[in-house]
């Protein structure tokens, strides 16, 4: 499938060599203005530098998407249906390419150079409006696909796994319950958590990820590395909390939630190169 403008700006007859390159095995096949062959034909010093500053924006926010073509404003490209089928795509605006390389399975993307041609008919679609649309575009990518958009969601889940913990920890070692150890009943509340919290990470926060991952060895090799990694951060937890509580004489239910925050950016951040590995997916 394929996506080109209708006014003639891109020139119909590039679209053999997309398919040429489609055909040598790639994903995508882009026109592109920055290559061989590629330009603008007529573009005012001033249109030139807010192409080239939005690319450059785009870069610094996004340099995993934007840096994979030359050309990620163009509008011109060819797409394998299997790279995007079933995946949602909402982008801001038209430049819509930007949406499908972050979203889509794309592995190999060939690019052909092109010289974009001046409008015959019609006017610009390019305003102010655009440029808001493109840079509101770029942070929500950023933040449902990067580090920061996983980060909020482990922590949601983490903040379940608070509950979880906090609940079974009343319930195993408090006198008017079972009155359990601190050091036992908090492993084991712990352990709890550690499953709950892999579940709703497996299913939310990388489902991205374990969906190119499907069967149950794979599943049980990413619990099993990811209550490994749990199981270090519980560690450092529960000297944290026996130190708050025995020598700073700190509520155990609110060191139980210090001594929570403390080990949760070790766990995301370990997770997210080891249990989930995202360099796995394009």
């Amino acid at each position: 499938m394929g996506v080109i403008d209708a006014d003639l700006q891109h020139p119909p007859e590039l679209l053999l060599k997309l398919w040429g390159e489609i055909k040598r095995g790639g994903d995508m096949a882009v026109a592109s203005r920055h290559v061989d062959g590629g330009g603008v034909s007529d573009w005012s010093v001033i249109r030139r530098f807010l192409s080239r500053g939005a690319q450059t924006l785009g870069l610094i926010i996004l340099p995993e998407v934007i840096g994979r073509v030359s050309d990620p404003m163009s509008g011109y490209f060819m797409i394998r249906r299997h790279c995007i089928a079933g995946r949602t795509m909402s982008p801001l605006g038209y430049k819509i390419l930007i949406e499908v390389i972050a979203r889509g399975t794309v592995s190999w993307i060939g690019e052909v150079g092109y010289v974009f041609q001046e409008r015959v008919e019609g006017e610009s679609k390019v305003t102010a409006k655009q440029y808001v649309d493109y840079l509101r575009h770029l942070l929500r990518l950023r933040l449902s696909l990067g580090p920061v958009g996983r980060l909020l969601r482990f922590g949601t889940v983490g903040l379940s796994g608070v509950f979880v913990d906090t609940v079974v920890l009343f319930l195993l070692s408090d006198e008017s319950t079972l009155a359990i150890p601190l050091t036992r009943s908090k492993i084991i509340s712990s352990e709890l958590a550690i499953f709950n919290n892999f579940l709703w990470n497996d299913l939310w926060t990388f489902r991205d990820v374990s969906s190119q991952q499907p069967g149950k060895r794979q599943l049980l090799k990413r619990f099993l590395k990811f209550n490994t990694i749990c199981l270090a951060g519980l560690v450092l937890n529960v000297l944290l909390l026996n130190l708050f509580v025995n020598v700073f004489g700190i509520n155990r239910y609110v060191a139980n939630l210090i001594a929570i925050a403390a080990v949760t950016l070790w766990n995301f951040w370990v997770n997210l190169k080891l249990s989930w590995r995202v360099t796995d997916v394009n």
